[in-house]
């Protein structure tokens, strides 16, 4: 997901400018990918909205400079907009086509705010002479607890088209871990959809117009346990999302679409775990 060099240079007692490279890696937009999130840490599934919210944390080519002072923080980067293909054990490299700004505070030490501005050239493969302005804003929240830790997010992220479409996306999420190894979380998502889901996977046809036709709701639940291993936190676990769909997807989802995920997590511990 990332390969990158950063280099921070203090100056006074309250300023700190940064430089950062990176041939994979993530600008400054949206907060936190889903994938590295507290807020998420236990959700398998990527939100309903990440093409609107935070899939640019896997770009090609990314120069960023930011700036610190005190609690504030201003970012700017350039990198290349076109997204990864699917062989992602290499790097699509391309011209810095594309930049994006980022204002963040950190007032206190468990809570962070963002927002950000984007102009990506060419993100998507299918639709290569379509450009995007993305926008996003979030609050993080993190509180510590005597033997676990609860971390919530509420994000909103919106895309315009070169061709003046326009996307929203809602997103509020929260994990709560308590008793030390055991994790609930949720998720409420409010996401505007396109005709593309008509098509059932198949090619878009040569006069394909895109328009949004409603927005799906999905609500999410689940839960899993760590049981420890030498080295390894091992977490069987499950979760169940209710969706309700717009009047043009019923006849192919129906009203209330439900999924469920069975999963086994693995992660790495130190013995101060």
């Amino acid at each position: 997901m990332e390969l990158a060099a950063l280099y921070d240079l203090k100056f006074g007692e309250n300023g700190l400018l940064s430089f950062y490279i990176a041939p994979m890696g993530d600008p400054a937009m949206g907060p936190s990918a889903y994938p590295h999130r507290a807020s998420a840490s236990e959700d398998p599934i990527a939100p309903l909205g990440h093409h609107l919210q935070d899939s640019t944390h896997i770009a090609d080519d990314v120069i960023t400079t930011g700036l610190t002072y005190k609690f504030a923080r201003f970012e700017a980067s350039g990198f290349h907009g076109r997204e990864p293909d699917e062989f992602r054990w290499d790097i699509d490299s391309g011209k810095i086509d594309s930049w994006s700004i980022r204002a963040s505070v950190n007032p206190t030490q468990n809570w962070s705010a963002q927002y950000s501005f984007a102009h990506l050239a060419s993100p998507e493969a299918l639709h290569p002479d379509e450009d995007i302005d993305r926008m996003t804003a979030s609050v993080m929240y993190n509180r510590p607890l005597s033997r676990g830790n609860w971390a919530s997010m509420l994000l909103s992220g919106r895309n315009r088209t070169s061709n003046a479409l326009i996307w929203n996306s809602y997103l509020g999420e929260s994990t709560l871990r308590f008793a030390e190894r055991n994790y609930v979380w949720g998720r409420v998502e409010n996401v505007d959809r396109t005709n593309e889901l008509l098509l059932r996977n198949l090619p878009e046809p040569p006069s394909f117009q895109e328009s949004i036709i409603g927005r799906v709701q999905a609500y999410t639940i689940g839960y899993d346990r760590d049981f420890t291993l030498p080295h390894l936190a091992v977490a069987p676990g499950a979760q169940l999302t209710i969706y309700s769909t717009p009047d043009p997807l019923k006849s192919q989802y129906g009203s209330h679409p439900v999924g469920t995920v069975l999963f086994l997590r693995v992660r790495p511990i130190s013995k101060q775990h």
